[in-house]
């Protein structure tokens, strides 16, 4: 197995990263987590080989604590080959504990640059265009609020263009429109139920790099990944890991947590060898 992708034909990196939704609270309408034990879980990532993370504007808490602040905190002036991906789209007002609607194409502009200033970037590496809300993706047209990224990424502010939450259509929208180099949709071995869009990644060499890949709100307590770790002697979340990078050359990783200790077990997964046994089993 391949340990790493071409992000966008130009952007060698390691297929396991790291999403920092996480790094503000643990769980949603949690607690604030600690922004030091933050700063140090960030920095330990890239000690352990992680050269994507994953984050957004939007990542923050109530209390104040942002994702992308500790991102530079912890970073900052950022290592040659570290690619920080985002999202716009989504409008998370002042007293909203997440997310309430979406930014109109007019928008996104102050968006990009709120993530740029955020981040202590001149460009951003990857931007996902992110519409619709948790549930299955509408097929509500993308193309304005893309041709809007699309402008952005001519003037030198984003390098590469990718999409979150989207379907089939919406992803061929976008693409007559600019260059899509990935996709961040809802996916995990126990969930896999986009594989049309999964497959139309793989014979364009785009990216899928699927949020909430250790199963959401909580670790799913599957009878087949059981087994798997059982055999392996591994953590289910690492068998949920090591089977998403087995099951395609584009799946990207990209783990999220607020542990220092999940974070090392999760990273290991990368090294977790799946044999065709086990993905027969994980596929059932």
């Amino acid at each position: 197995m391949t340990r790493h992708f071409d992000l966008g034909g130009d952007l060698r990196i390691s297929r396991m990263g790291f999403g920092a939704m996480r790094l503000p609270a643990s769980t949603r309408g949690g607690p604030a987590n600690d922004r030091d034990t933050g700063i140090k879980i960030l920095q330990r990532a890239v000690e352990l080989g992680v050269d994507h993370i994953d984050t957004a504007a939007f990542y923050h808490h109530q209390d104040g604590l942002a994702a992308n602040e500790m991102i530079r905190a912890a970073l900052a002036p950022y290592p040659p080959g570290l690619v920080v991906a985002t999202k716009v789209g989504p409008y998370r007002g002042p007293g909203d504990p997440y997310p309430s609607g979406q930014l109109p194409a007019s928008g996104l502009r102050a968006e990009v640059e709120r993530n740029l200033t955020e981040l202590g970037l001149d460009r951003l590496d990857l931007v996902y265009l992110r519409p619709g809300g948790l549930e299955a993706p509408a097929d509500e047209p993308v193309g304005e609020r893309f041709a809007v990224l699309a402008g952005l990424r001519e003037e030198g502010l984003i390098r590469h263009l990718g999409l979150s939450h989207v379907s089939p259509a919406q992803l061929e929208e976008a693409r007559g429109i600019a260059p899509v180099a990935a996709v961040q949709n809802r996916f995990d071995v126990t969930r896999s139920r986009d594989v049309e869009l999964l497959a139309a990644c793989e014979r364009e060499h785009i990216a899928y790099a699927p949020y909430f890949p250790l199963g959401g709100f909580g670790i799913p307590d599957d009878a087949r990944v059981n087994a798997v770790a059982a055999r392996h002697g591994a953590t289910v979340p690492q068998v949920l890991l090591a089977g998403l990078l087995a099951l395609s050359p584009v799946m990207l990783a990209i783990p999220g947590t607020g542990s220092p200790a999940h974070l090392e077990e999760n990273v290991a997964a990368a090294d977790l060898a799946l044999d065709p046994e086990d993905l027969a089993a994980l596929k059932r």
